[in-house]
């Protein structure tokens, strides 16, 4: 069997990085793994380059300007521009060969605000967005529209995945600009080892949310090319739902912080609850492989490995 060559762009982002694991221990994969340092991507000429010389069969787009709520609300510009420019120039610089199949990562975000829970793929452009992070939903919305509009137009196969919230090994665990699991784990583990004897959580702690362990979508990815499956839209999530509260308490045990857990209902709860109707993957055979619990150790296992 002739070995695919894979093309990952945003190969050291937590999607990327896990995409470059997984597939990388598959002898039916070349992967090619590109980075910031050989491709622009906010450059069409430097990103036509690197597609023309790879070749590749397949392209995962895992490159993306991402964060938690609080930058996504203040960098509101930069995240629908920079977003915007890498989506668009990745389409646009593969228009050219029609026989590349395209992985494009986006994000539960793009369903509307009152999006009936479970969420079904059918409630896609159905209302409203969330406010905080609707320029990221917007970019996320437009990378949708483009491909498909390159495969009726062209002949593309692009395959639009939205995870739910994910998180995992080489994720962004800045105190400010992180999501829920990375920012919770970096700021409790700083609050042990400070010594702080109560730690805020944003919210009164009510919100129901969903979370995937990276590797799990990087194999729900391997799982649709072995597959052949061609839904351009499909939700990929664990299933498994928590509130902010529990979580926080889950986090407190495994970083084995004694101190109180204290909620600020003075700042947001945004969406009370958010989740993915996954049934569609699901109905193809694949599971998810890590629960929460096991991923939550890993995660943190590897930042005390490399950041703490």
């Amino acid at each position: 069997m002739t070995s695919s060559k894979v093309l990952i762009f945003g190969s050291n982002g937590l999607v990327g990085s896990s995409c470059k694991r997984i597939f990388s221990n598959n002898k039916n994969y070349n992967i090619f793994a590109s980075t910031r340092k050989d491709t622009d991507l906010f450059n069409l000429p430097d990103t036509k380059k690197t597609i023309k010389e790879v070749n590749p069969d397949i392209i995962i787009n895992a490159a993306a300007k991402v964060g938690g709520i609080l930058a996504n609300n203040n960098l509101r510009t930069e995240f629908i521009l920079e977003n915007l420019k890498i989506n668009i120039n990745i389409f646009e610089a593969s228009i050219e060969n029609p026989n590349i199949k395209i992985i494009n990562l986006g994000s539960s975000c793009i369903y509307p605000l009152n999006a009936p829970n479970p969420i079904k793929e059918t409630s896609f452009m159905e209302g409203v967005l969330e406010d905080t992070n609707s320029p990221y939903a917007m970019a996320k919305l437009s990378a949708i529209e483009i491909g498909r509009s390159l495969n009726k137009q062209f002949g593309h196969e692009v395959i639009n995945l939205m995870p739910t919230n994910l998180y995992g090994p080489n994720d962004n665990f800045d105190r400010e600009s992180s999501h829920v699991v990375p920012g919770l784990l970096r700021r409790m583990n700083d609050a042990k080892i400070q010594k702080i004897d109560n730690f805020q959580v944003w919210g009164d702690g009510t919100p129901l949310r969903e979370f995937l362990f990276v590797d799990d979508l990087s194999l729900a990815i391997k799982y649709i090319i072995e597959n052949k499956i061609s839904n351009d839209l499909i939700n990929i999530g664990s299933d498994e739902e928590i509130s902010i509260k529990d979580l926080a308490l889950k986090i407190k045990e495994i970083i084995d912080y004694d101190g109180e857990i204290v909620f600020d209902t003075a700042k947001p709860n945004g969406n009370p609850r958010k989740l993915l109707d996954s049934s569609l993957m699901r109905s193809y055979g694949w599971l998810p492989s890590f629960e929460l619990d096991k991923g939550l150790k890993s995660t943190y296992e590897w930042f005390q490995k490399n950041l703490s």
